[in-house]
């Protein structure tokens, strides 16, 4: 066959072509020259080391995961603490956020505390508090920083609006009224914390970590499709989308 079909990884076009033709009966690519030209390529593997300080801080993040699904990670000790500060001062709060999800039953490793206060609430805890064991995350933030642990403290104000902050159907509700106390700390009802966050989801894309988190609430939790019953009529559908996408098996 004239000129030799192209396949390898040496191949060059312009040199098997410059080849003279074969005689009568002659195969080309029997001739020493056009198999090499042929031969497919070696390919020589890359090997990328992984650099010493990315290493470590893959294991530093293991670390830290065993110490949280062991309950001794700081985010743990701090979330105690303020805990405890808050009752001895009779303010009223709720935990939110991932934390509050663990509490529930969906196991996913945070670094920091999310607490739903009053206005008030929040006024009275940084008087209290402020230069006692925690400081402002920065000069006038909400946010305040366990100076014992490191730990980020965020807080939500109830009558505040979740994701894009807009006004919308779904509020931060006042956790003196809304609040549930478990053994060691409080809780938002798990339908109200699922209706923030599918409100949270839907209107602020860079939230979409709350949708992903009320899927897995579904999974864990077997939850119900009725339960969309018990929400605000703006987030019903997004839970009933939700809750057919968490019927689908993961593929093993």
């Amino acid at each position: 066959m004239w000129p030799p079909r192209p396949f390898g990884g040496h191949q060059s076009p312009q040199a098997l072509l410059a080849l003279p033709a074969p005689a009568p009966g002659e195969e080309l690519e029997e001739r020493p020259a056009v198999r090499k030209l042929l031969a497919p390529a070696k390919i020589e593997a890359v090997v990328e080391v992984l650099p010493a300080e990315r290493e470590d801080a893959f294991w530093a993040g293991v670390e830290n995961a065993r110490r949280f699904f062991m309950g001794e990670a700081d985010v743990q000790r701090a979330l105690e603490r303020l805990a405890r500060v808050l009752d001895e001062k009779d303010i009223p709060y709720a935990i939110v956020g991932a934390l509050a999800l663990n509490e529930w039953g969906y196991r996913r490793v945070t670094v920091d505390v999310d607490v739903l206060l009053s206005p008030e609430g929040l006024h009275r805890l940084k008087s209290e508090i402020l230069g006692r064991g925690y400081v402002e995350k920065f000069p006038g933030s909400r946010g305040l920083r366990d100076t014992e642990t490191g730990v980020d403290v965020d807080f939500l104000l109830a009558g505040e609006y979740p994701g894009d902050g807009k006004p919308k159907p779904v509020a931060f509700p006042d956790p003196a009224k809304t609040a549930v106390r478990g053994r060691r700390v409080a809780l938002l009802p798990l339908t109200k914390l699922i209706e923030l966050k599918l409100a949270s989801g839907i209107s602020a894309p860079h939230r979409l970590k709350d949708l992903a988190d009320v899927l897995e609430l579904i999974r864990a939790l077997s939850l119900p499709r009725q339960l969309a019953d018990s929400l605000d009529g703006s987030v019903r559908a997004k839970y009933h989308e939700l809750w057919q996408a968490a019927q689908a098996a993961d593929r093993e």
